[in-house]
């Protein structure tokens, strides 16, 4: 395919590549032992998770107060376009603000006074009520890798993805304990059609996964599509009166909303849909190269954002959400895991719980071309921060490279391993009864050692995460075993997981509708490829 095909992603796709299909080898006997010994195998399922730790934050109020009375500035002084929409121009007008042209310029408090219909938390209803999710509070999702165009499969080809590609990653995040979400564009299909394959991907996420997932937002036709779909699976009376869907609407920085965005966003709050209102900042090119211009911005750009989606419904779910990154002021490149876009996460983090919306940003993100040392020390900084800030949705939480370009089988196991022990130190310092171990301390005394006290032998199992990754072995050991890296660990744990999927039942009839309505859409119009 010769075009650069549209993505719903946070970055668009600018690379060509080829396309094939990830390949599946034999069951890796060891990775799955090594699974089963970390807690960490197919099916065994982690709630979300409810943070028992204290919120790292980096603002006093007199920087918050700073930062909310200049976007409360920027708003009314500069504006924001809300382009090719004249629907969303009315409603602004009429709800006060002055409209010249595109530019809407707001005065001060009315973003505020609208958002106060928005709920602080809500719940993502899964199709399986037990994998339902909180978004907001002291609630933290992780959702997967979202958009890249491209993949980089378990044969280490880097290449166009494909259906079977989004299939795979769909089981895999299914299969994924610390995954509480099946996410979105997992990756972009491009083997079929541009206006076809947001049916493809949703019914994947709804066959593959009892887990929430995220709607399409390339056209305002295929949010309508996702909400339709949504109400077969579950119910038209349960989607009109519940949040099953949630979906990301991107500012166009600087300060604008496009027509597309705007579309979308319009049908999933009319019909009480969450919506997360991201700005998509590199910082020094769509946004100041300062953390507290940045956060002037984005502050603008979101109380827009989230306050017209309740123009358009009052009390529809809307997430405070951002995605910030830096560049090399050398070659424009986007860069991940520096200091600046964390800063800019906590504070973000702040702003978003002082108006009382639930908050998201970054997972794992990194713009090494490989799983390597600078994948995973980019992605550990962005993971670390998105945590300690208090995120209530993480996207990207596993399998991004590459600046977000691809989505990688291997790097997706070893961050799902991390989400585990993200997932364990959020639980906090146990300081229950057993978590004092007093008995044991009485028991062992001075001088003898803990291994075999009755305190340990009723622990042992869970006192500690262990990886499904890495290998903590002796040098020997990791040598008569074949010497494996960690990708080569991941690449045959990947396999075998494939290899073991196993469906989630779905009720025949409704699986049935499903199908009927995809082939009834794709019969109403030619396939198109731009």
């Amino acid at each position: 395919m010769n075009q650069n095909p549209p993505v719903e992603n946070d970055r668009p796709a600018s690379a060509e590549g080829r396309r094939g299909r990830a390949g599946r080898a034999e069951r890796g006997g060891a990775a799955a032992r090594r699974a089963a010994r970390s807690g960490g195998g197919p099916g065994q399922q982690l709630t979300y998770i409810r943070r028992a730790l204290p919120l790292f934050e980096v603002l006093g109020e007199e920087g918050l107060a700073l930062i909310e009375g200049n976007a409360d500035t920027v708003l009314e002084e500069v504006g924001i376009e809300f382009r090719d929409d004249a629907e969303a121009l009315a409603l602004w007008k009429e709800a006060g603000a002055e409209v010249r042209g595109e530019r809407v310029h707001f005065p001060r408090g009315l973003c505020r006074k609208l958002l106060e219909t928005a709920p602080s938390s809500f719940i993502q209803h899964a199709r399986n009520p037990q994998r339902s999710v909180e978004i907001g509070g002291n609630a933290t999702v992780f959702a997967p890798v979202y958009g890249p165009p491209f993949v980089r499969d378990l044969d280490g080809v880097r290449r166009y993805a494909a259906i079977e590609d989004f299939r795979n990653f769909v089981k895999l995040t299914y299969m994924a304990p610390a995954l509480h979400h099946s996410g979105g564009t997992v990756c972009e299909p491009v083997d079929v059609p541009v206006n076809k394959r947001h049916l493809d991907m949703v019914y994947a996420h709804m066959r593959y996964s009892d887990k929430p997932f995220m709607g399409s937002v390339t056209a305002p036709e295929r949010a309508e599509d996702t909400v339709a779909m949504a109400k077969i699976l579950f119910g038209e009376d349960f989607v009109d009166n519940n949040a099953v869907v949630i979906n990301l609407i991107n500012a166009n920085s600087p300060m604008v909303f496009d027509e597309t965005m705007l579309g979308a966003a319009k049908v999933y709050a009319r019909a009480g849909q969450a919506t997360i209102i991201t700005p998509f900042i590199l910082a020094g090119a769509m946004s100041p190269v300062t953390v507290a211009g940045t956060l002037t911005q984005v502050l603008a750009e979101v109380l827009a954002g989230a306050a017209f989606t309740q123009l358009v419904r009052p009390g529809a779910p809307v997430v405070f959400g951002t995605f910030a990154s830096s560049i090399s002021m050398q070659s424009g490149a986007p860069t991940f895991g520096t200091p600046e876009p964390a800063l800019v996460s906590f504070g973000a983090a702040q702003l978003a719980r002082r108006l009382g919306l639930p908050f998201r940003t970054g997972g794992a993100l990194t713009a090494s071309k490989i799983a390597d040392a600078q994948a995973a020390y980019e992605s550990a900084n962005t993971l670390n921060a998105t945590v300690l800030a208090g995120t209530n949705f993480v996207l990207h939480g596993a399998g991004w490279l590459e600046g977000g370009l691809v989505s990688c089988y291997e790097k997706f196991m070893m961050d799902i391993d991390q989400l585990g022990m993200q997932q364990r130190f959020c639980q906090g310092v146990d300081l229950s009864e057993n978590g004092q171990a007093m008995d044991a301390i009485r028991e062992v005394g001075p001088g003898s050692h803990y291994l075999g006290c009755t305190h340990t032998q009723a622990n042992f199992q869970t006192a500690f995460y262990r990886s499904m990754i890495a290998d903590n072995n002796s040098y020997e050991q990791w040598h008569a075993e074949g010497e494996k890296t960690a990708r080569q660990r991941a690449n045959q744990l990947a396999r075998s997981w494939l290899e073991a999927y196993e469906a989630p039942p779905l009720d025949e009839a409704t699986d049935e509708a499903l199908q009927d309505f995809i082939a009834r859409r794709k019969a109403s119009m030619p396939d198109a490829f731009v």
